[in-house]
């Protein structure tokens, strides 16, 4: 890798005679087709990685390093640790133990003893490696039918008894394009942005002891220390996470550019006798999320505020105080939740408390009839109505308040980025409120929402009723049914979560676990389940056959119900409305039981094919039940015998606390995953670990607000490369799947 030192040490600061340096910075964002050998068939499979762009193929970091000067003997290398072993190949064989999966197995010698390797989907080896070949394998070391052995290592032939590098980068690779080929091309990518612009200003390199961005490129794609990986990366996700958080500041700023701002008024009557009505006394981090929200809003910019609180710590009761400020103020606020039951459950508890402050309200759904529909839409456009509560229906062109003044959106993430605009649109520059049951770690929520204001709620209002968490097996479900069934036995409800997953899904899962064999059989779960969307593709017929099961048989005492993605709201309603009422003993829930739904009777929920999901969630499934007095049990069945998955299921055993659960799931992910792709402008994060890298988010968050106050444009000639990073970034943000 001689000749990568070389370009390293040419990158900035390139002698004379080295290529243009905006040359070489524009030619970044150029078709991928413009680095040497990338023909238009490598091209395409590129495709298949995301990778468009000369851009994508430098930032297509590798996802791990095979240190090769770290070799042991076959007898000195310590099962069940990772480790090099270099040796002879002494005989090799293909293999077909099923018909879809082809292995090749190896006898590696080295004079101490036999290392057996098994690579699984990996034919082409055949063509590569002969008996006689000296090859060095890095893997974990296993023991099993009485020889030492390593499943899908990382392997490189060693050419005249010594290997290209001793550290080898593994970049994600394809069918088609094998890990050696996308060192190749990496490499090229290279030498065509040789001598770019750094971005970072001098004065932050120097702050924080960082290499140019161009050593920085070649150091994370081929290191002569691991040292040299970790400084890299550094550098890179600092600069990653600073432009993210320039990008989201400026995109703030632009909301409310040449618009003016409302300060509401933090202390009027209205305000007075809600907090007068309230049937119970707020928590100290209520109270301080109140204080929060009614700063920023009674501040003379436009206010972009969340409230972040697990499920069940009064995230709605803080925002009541909000409506009830606009309503002192002479404006309007509309509230919009994800789903019409959180919608009206919403004015159900909402109601009596701003009935009681003297605000006045409506409630709009999809299913709103047309004649009370056009009433209330003249009271909104006439000002009458304080409050508008509602769902999508919310979005709609003829929902047209007089003055509106404060946006609340309920569980964000769960609208996009277009939706909350729109809604932001139909007032002149009003106060945005969001509020997300999602524990988002501090570090997460700075990365994601950067320009926004946050208040954390952790402490519940009361403490509700004990509730455990059991995984159990497949195999031992019926502890969970037996469970169930004595809940039903006291005149309690019971939950059945069952994903039922369909055909296209299970494809998918399989496609997953093939990768997850070539990558290593990498230990990050792999999650299907996030939102009600992730469930588009479940197969009704099987759910009713499931529910009609479990009817017949395992509840024949009690009635069963079920509630999947394919029934009207009309129907959701009526299924919750008699489940509440108690008619109703098993509901058997396919979708994702909406958030915020409240049935204190419910004191059991049996979550089949638990791994699926991911833990927030989870979480915020098993807070449906523990609402009330009584105590509550959550089984988690997993038909899973990956340790990952069992490892991420026993931590919902061991804590409550849905912050605690969030970071320890963003610790299990790869740092492309953290985010998810629906956010928009998380594309630009690829080495960030939230987990992790919490000092570099804080100090990246600082940073850019600082920038900013000097420079609000980035228009200053050190900026100017800054600022071009941060426009590339928004035109990905603004294309139509950013969202």
């Amino acid at each position: 890798m001689a000749a990568a030192t070389r370009k390293r040490a040419a990158h900035e600061g390139a002698p004379a005679g080295a290529p243009d340096r905006l040359a070489a910075t524009l030619a970044l964002d150029e078709p991928v087709g413009r680095v040497r050998l990338v023909s238009p068939a490598r091209a395409k499979a590129l495709e298949k990685l995301g990778i468009r762009t000369v851009r994508d193929l430098v930032t297509h970091f590798p996802r791990r390093y095979v240190d090769l000067s770290a070799v042991r003997t076959v007898a000195d290398a310590r099962i069940g640790e990772s480790c090099t072993v270099r040796g002879t190949v002494h005989e090799i064989k293909l293999k077909r133990p099923r018909p879809n999966l082809p292995l090749v197995e190896m006898a590696l010698v080295d004079g101490t003893g036999t290392l057996m390797v098994t690579c699984f989907r990996q034919p082409w080896l055949m063509d590569q490696v002969r008996a006689g070949d000296v090859v060095a394998v890095a893997g974990k070391v296993e023991f099993d039918y009485g020889f030492k052995r390593m499943t899908n290592p990382y392997l490189e032939k060693v050419e005249g008894g010594q290997a290209a590098a001793m550290i080898i980068p593994v970049h994600p690779a394809t069918e088609k394009l094998s890990p050696a080929w996308m060192r190749r091309l990496a490499e090229n990518a290279l030498a065509a942005v040789r001598g770019l612009y750094d971005p970072l200003p001098l004065s932050l390199r120097e702050k924080y002891r960082l290499m140019s961005r161009g050593s920085a490129l070649s150091c994370i794609h081929f290191p002569q220390t691991m040292g040299e990986v970790a400084e890299a990366r550094r550098r890179l996700a600092y600069e990653e996470l600073l432009v993210l958080e320039l990008f989201l500041m400026q995109e703030g700023a632009r909301r409310s550019a040449g618009r003016t701002p409302v300060s509401h008024v933090a202390d009027g009557p209205y305000l007075r006798r809600l907090g007068e009505a309230l049937p119970f006394s707020l928590t100290g981090e209520q109270d301080q999320a109140r204080r929060d929200l009614l700063a920023v809003m009674a501040a003379p910019r436009t206010a972009n505020h969340m409230i972040l609180g697990d499920v069940g710590t009064g995230k709605t009761a803080v925002a009541a105080f909000g409506l009830a400020a606009a309503a002192d103020t002479g404006g309007q606020a509309l509230l919009m939740a994800p789903t019409e039951v959180l919608a009206v459950q919403h004015g159900r508890s909402l109601g009596p408390l701003l009935d009681a402050a003297g605000v006045t309200y409506d409630v709009l759904t999809g299913s709103t009839p047309a004649a009370e529909r056009e009433a209330i839409l003249a009271r909104v456009a006439g000002g009458t109505t304080d409050v508008l509560i509602g769902t999508h229906a919310l979005l709609e062109d003829d929902v047209a308040p007089r003055n509106l003044t404060l946006v609340v959106i309920d569980e964000q993430q769960r609208f996009g980025v277009d939706q909350r605009a729109r809604l932001l649109a139909k007032g002149e520059a009003p106060d945005a409120v969001y509020l997300t049951a999602t524990p988002i770690p501090r570090t997460l929520a700075l990365a994601l929402f950067g320009s926004l204001t946050l208040s954390y709620i952790r402490e519940k209002p009361h403490a509700g009723a004990a509730r455990a968490t059991r995984v159990v097996t497949k195999e031992r479900r019926g502890v969970a049914y037996d469970a169930a069934r004595e809940a039903l036995g006291r005149g309690e409800q019971v939950y059945v979560v069952c994903p039922l997953i369909g055909k296209g899904t299970e494809e998918r899962d399989a496609k997953a676990a093939a990768a997850r064999d070539e990558e290593d059989g990498a230990a990050h779960p792999v999650v299907s389940i996030e939102s009600e969307a992730d469930l588009a593709g479940d197969d009704v017929a099987a759910a009713t056959r499931e529910a009609a099961m479990l009817q017949s048989s395992t509840f024949a005492d009690y009635e069963v119900a079920l509630l999947h993605g394919g029934m009207t709201a009309a129907e959701k309603k009526q299924v919750m409305d008699r489940f509440r009422a108690g008619e109703i003993g098993v509901l058997v829930a396919t979708t994702v039981i909406e958030v915020g739904v409240d049935v204190p009777n419910a004191t059991v929920m049996i979550i089949e094919d638990a791994d699926r999901f991911g833990l927030s969630q989870l979480h915020q499934l098993r807070g449906r039940v523990g609402r009330g007095e009584k105590p509550a049990e959550v089984f988690l069945v997993s038909a899973s015998k990956q340790d990952a998955a069992l490892q991420r299921l026993g931590a919902m055993e061991r804590t409550d606390d849905g912050f605690e659960l969030a970071s320890f799931d963003l610790s299990l992910r790869r740092e492309g995953d953290i985010l998810g792709n629906r956010q928009h402008g998380a594309s630009g994060l690829k080495l960030v670990n939230v987990v992790r890298d919490g000092r570099i988010i804080e100090a990246a968050h600082a940073d850019a607000a600082a920038l900013l106050e000097e420079d609000p444009a980035l228009e200053a000639p050190e900026h100017r490369a800054l600022a071009r990073e941060v426009r590339i970034l928004a035109s990905h943000a603004d294309a139509p799947s950013g969202g």
